[in-house]
């Protein structure tokens, strides 16, 4: 049961593949802990409270989205950051971060799940060319009201989603996160909707302007899906205990 460290990262590695992507932080392994790992836990963001959790189940490494040194941010490891580093490094938990890859892997990442969680049984990245892009874009089964595609992801995600436009939808393109900016090259690639995280003032604007429906789901709740997914191949890959934990975050 379980697996070294080295082990678990070159899996990792090898599943999600980093060198493909030019990301806003280091993806993989950020804080080193013990050597053999038979307990992960998942989660989105490497909160306190995450972290937290983590040493109450004992776990020996922790997966997430969103982790830390992010580009431009003080490097220092002092206040808040500073006692996220501690707590692990105490515990000798390690923790394994993994960004842009895990939103654009086309079975286990976050637009993969929030695409199946659409509804929508068959999608590519928006531009095959650059996969490293991570913008999905698949055709629903039936022609539909926005309105019900704004239901339906409400209940399944668990909180209320912001949606603009009264129309019906046939071709869909998405983005979990802070994935608003891409909302052009939804429209320019033809999309009568699309799904994303966050909202800015302007995204209104070219929804309106553009004739392009616009879905705002949450930051948080469209980017669970990923850590679930590689948290369960672990799992099964390593004979791992595994526990998602949902550190809920309302943005």
């Amino acid at each position: 049961m379980g697996t070294s460290r080295q082990k678990m990262h070159e899996a990792l590695d090898t599943l999600l593949e980093p060198r493909r992507f030019q990301d806003y932080a280091p993806n993989g392994l950020q804080v080193e802990g013990r050597e053999q790992i038979d307990i992960v836990v998942s989660g989105v963001t490497a909160s306190q409270a995450l972290i937290n959790a983590a040493v109450e189940i004992e776990a020996d490494a922790i997966l997430v989205h969103h982790g830390y040194f992010w580009r431009s941010e003080d490097p220092c490891l002092v206040g808040m950051k500073g006692r996220r580093v501690r707590t692990l490094m105490a515990a000798g938990i390690n923790l394994f971060a993994y960004h842009l890859p895990l939103d654009c892997h086309i079975d286990l990442g976050n637009n993969a799940g929030l695409g199946r969680a659409l509804g929508i049984p068959q999608f590519g990245p928006l531009a095959p060319q650059d996969p490293t892009l991570p913008v999905f874009v698949g055709d629903l089964p039936d022609v539909m009201p926005l309105t019900t595609i704004a239901d339906r992801l409400s209940k399944l995600l668990g909180r209320p989603v912001l949606s603009e436009g009264d129309r019906t939808v046939s071709r869909v393109a998405w983005c979990t996160g802070g994935g608003q900016g891409y909302i052009d090259q939804a429209a320019d690639a033809g999309a009568d909707l699309f799904v994303t995280g966050e909202v800015s003032e302007q995204t209104i604007h070219i929804a309106r302007e553009r004739d392009i429906g616009f879905i705002a789901a949450g930051h948080h709740a469209t980017e669970r899906f990923g850590v679930q997914s590689v948290g369960a191949w672990l799992s099964r890959e390593f004979d791992l205990e595994h526990h998602f934990v949902d550190d809920d975050n309302p943005a």
